[in-house]
């Protein structure tokens, strides 16, 4: 009988080693039906630009009404290295998925390779990394329709012909070197008696771009246009061109944000500032990050509901914001951002 007792105990604790923690788990429901928030880590090429702080407006808006933790950090200038070391910051301490806009597209993507081998979801905005280092690429307009809006706009100022010169945010910016070859390629193919004379880095410095504007006009005196493709970059040269006395003599275009461009818009320093809606791109990046966290949204998918701005299209691995916008002295006012 002893013996009976002892064999029963042995079945029964060996039954009892078998129930394993993961076994129970596995009836705990998942993502959306638990208490647990996402964690999406939220990056800029640099926080103190005004174009990713507004990005930020957007992002904070769709991480409250999505309920997910968003931690924001990036370089305070444009720096590759800086976002590699963030991005192994971000993978230690465990995050679900990483928007990033990249500064360097070869150097960020050894990082977000190695993310997305510890089981990070990767997406990225405003500016990509290479295809096999993130999921989806939230794509604020086309690198063929903003090189084509703006050089179709500096050769309609300039009469068809003319000198201008590109101040750029960085000599490795990928967006920028992107948007670059299809200014150019619109200048060959439309415009060839347009004459590019000079392409300026500014390093995401307002100060920097007015020096470089001012050397600018100095070195070039039939200058006829400035095209600014970078935030800071836009103030920096305005102002330059209303210091030299040269308003509506140089004309000066854009990509930069309605708000900080409206005064030069209305003195007529500035002709027209292209862009998108800024906040818009940062509100669509998270709700995009979430959903692929979430399993909501695959490789594959044609289209994707962003939240209050609606359905947007998927084109490959590229989620669309849409076409490139003209701000100008008729319409700037309408605009708060």
């Amino acid at each position: 009988m002893r013996s009976l007792l002892i064999l029963l105990c042995v079945f029964s604790l060996a039954a009892l080693s078998g129930c394993k923690p993961s076994e129970v788990a596995s009836t705990t429901p998942v993502d959306g039906a638990t208490n647990k928030k996402n964690t999406l880590a939220f990056m800029p090429k640099s926080k103190g630009n005004a174009y990713f702080v507004s990005c930020r407006q957007g992002a904070d808006a769709a991480a409250k009404e999505l309920g997910i933790e968003l931690i924001f950090d990036g370089p305070t200038q444009p720096d590759p290295a800086k976002q590699n070391e963030i991005i192994e910051n971000w993978i230690t301490l465990g995050v679900d998925v990483i928007a990033v806009a990249c500064e360097n597209k070869d150097g960020i993507s050894t990082a977000l390779r190695k993310a997305r081998s510890k089981g990070v979801k990767i997406v990225t905005y405003d500016s990509d990394a290479n295809p096999d280092a993130r999921d989806f690429f939230v794509n604020q307009a086309t690198p063929e329709g903003i090189g084509y809006a703006l050089m179709d706009e500096a050769a309609r100022l300039c009469g068809n012909s003319g000198e201008f010169a590109i101040i750029t945010a960085s000599l490795t910016a990928q967006n920028m070197i992107e948007w670059q070859k299809h200014i150019e390629a619109r200048r060959l193919a439309k415009y060839p008696d347009m004459k590019k004379v000079a392409l300026r880095p500014c390093d995401d410095l307002k100060d920097k771009a007015q020096a470089e504007a001012t050397i600018l006009l100095s070195a070039y005196p039939n200058l006829k246009l400035l095209m600014n493709i970078c935030s800071p970059a836009v103030l920096g040269a305005a102002e330059a061109v209303k210091q030299a006395g040269k308003s509506g003599q140089v004309k000066v275009i854009d990509l930069g944000l309605p708000n900080e461009n409206k005064r030069y818009v209305k003195d007529g320093t500035t002709d027209t500032v292209i862009l998108w809606k800024t906040v818009d791109l940062g509100y669509l990046t998270v709700q995009a990050a979430t959903a692929l966290a979430k399993g909501q949204l695959k490789s594959g998918a044609t289209h994707f509901k962003g939240g209050h701005l609606g359905e947007f299209k998927i084109v490959g691995d590229n989620i669309l914001l849409g076409e490139p916008f003209k701000f100008t002295k008729d319409n700037i006012d309408q605009f708060d951002f």
